[in-house]
């Protein structure tokens, strides 16, 4: 397994990890603080700590892809990633059919 295949399975996992935390924000500031308890004001942890959680994680995960992305990146520029043809084109001849010019009546 080569490193460029590590960063592009670590991409994905953090990809959907980020859209996890995403999902479970509420745009209306309830988010997932106002799952737990069904509104009550004694909730796990309270409502701004869920908030602050929530945020601090959807930052570290951006952060996370945007550096997983960048050094895939450059792993594939410095040629460690194997750049391997499925196609073998060793053996293969095109041949091009050869017409005789439209004027040329050498047949006669």
């Amino acid at each position: 397994m080569t490193t460029f295949t590590i960063f592009l399975i670590l991409i994905v996992i953090v990809s959907f990890l980020l859209v996890v935390v995403i999902m479970v924000q509420n745009p209306k500031g309830g988010g997932l603080s106002s799952s737990f308890g069904g509104g009550g004001t004694q909730q796990l942890g309270g409502v701004k700590k869920t908030t602050d959680f929530l945020d601090k994680s959807t930052w570290t995960l951006a952060t996370l892809l945007l550096v997983l992305i960048l050094l895939s990146n450059i792993d594939l520029m410095s040629g460690n990633a194997s750049q391997e043809s499925k196609v073998n084109t060793d053996d293969v001849q095109i041949e091009t059919p050869v017409t005789p010019p439209a004027g040329d009546d050498t047949n006669e």
